[in-house]
């Protein structure tokens, strides 16, 4: 493990199994492991990462497999979940961190969700972001996503195929990120794309085709240097490793279907916009679902206002609720 330190935040590139991970380390204390979704970084957590130290905490944020300047394997396989959870595991022996608490918003939260399953010993908490934990899919998810893009385009089901995706993102990253991070942030307010179908005559529609158009930087939570930040590493890297956890969905499925799913005991804290889209995708009762398959629910705070980037858009209330819930935690 090599170590080179940038103001606060100590950079390590982490040797896990037959990958590298690259993660950013913030202070000492009880850990907490931040992960990001799609299109994520260790840096989508900047806000947290000082605010964390601060208080006594050793903040550990991820560029997750594929992500940023951790490795990036082309088999879509690579990211599955026996894949995926060695990761945080690696990570946890690497630092020799007996327990932790994670943080994980949209695919991170997807894996933070699994990881009382898969690593029980190991996780003393969980604090969700954006991605309330819902029952598991009665059917294949490649299958649901086909259906969806038969009603509308949708984004999961566009970013199955390899190559597609790719020959329009990779091309300009830099639109993508910002017009992403528009679409799906409380400005906007509602998900565009619902309003476009898949196919135009046979064609498909790209991503950036169904989504308006971003107003011009700087916004209330993201500047220019900000945005540089993620299409400078995604100009360099490439989309096809943060498309490939969206392309190992049936083998997560799969593989957690021959799980018990037991009920999540552990303590959880959960936070999300008022406007976030995710919450349009799952319907009306999310949290519903959620009261059920997780008795360890301490508290949901939902934001008046923020969208899908909640960490980033309203970093001092986000802050704030993770505190809480780790003094809670740690008491």
């Amino acid at each position: 493990m090599t170590s080179s330190a940038s103001a606060q935040i100590q950079h390590s590139q982490v040797p896990v199994g037959d990958v590298e991970l690259h993660v950013a380390v913030c202070g000492q204390g009880p850990t907490v492991v931040l992960c990001h979704g799609f299109p994520g970084l260790w840096y989508s957590w900047r806000h947290q990462l000082p605010a964390l130290a601060a208080q006594g905490y050793r903040a550990i944020a991820l560029d997750m497999r594929g992500y940023g300047q951790s490795s990036a394997p082309t088999d879509p396989a690579a990211y599955d979940r026996v894949n995926t959870v060695a990761d945080v595991e690696g990570v946890l022996d690497a630092f020799d961190i007996d327990q932790a608490v994670f943080v994980g918003h949209d695919f991170g939260a997807h894996l933070v969700w699994d990881l009382p399953d898969w690593l029980p010993e190991r996780v003393r908490g969980l604090f969700q972001l954006s991605v309330p934990r819902v029952k598991p899919m009665p059917i294949r998810p490649s299958d649901a996503f086909k259906y969806l893009a038969s009603q509308h385009f949708v984004h999961l089901e566009y970013f199955q195929e390899p190559g597609v995706a790719e020959a329009e993102l990779d091309s300009q990253p830099r639109r993508f990120l910002a017009t992403l991070f528009h679409a799906l942030s409380g400005a906007n307010r509602y998900l565009d794309c619902w309003q476009h179908p898949a196919f135009v005559e046979g064609r498909r529609n790209g991503y950036l085709e169904v989504l308006p158009e971003p107003p011009a930087l700087p916004w209330s939570w993201l500047n220019e240097k900000e945005l540089d930040y993620y299409a400078t590493e995604f100009a360099r890297t490439g989309f096809t490793g943060g498309l490939n956890w969206y392309r190992a969905e049936d083998r997560v499925w799969e593989q957690n279907g021959a799980r018990e799913h037991r009920p999540i005991e552990v303590p959880v804290g959960f936070i999300a916009g008022s406007a976030d889209p995710v919450l349009q995708m799952l319907g009306e009762h999310p949290f519903e679902q959620m009261q059920e398959l997780v008795p360890g629910l301490r508290g949901t705070e939902i934001i008046d206002g923020a969208g899908h980037f909640v960490q980033m858009e309203r970093p001092d209330a986000v802050t704030a609720a993770m505190l809480a819930f780790l003094g809670e935690v740690h008491r």
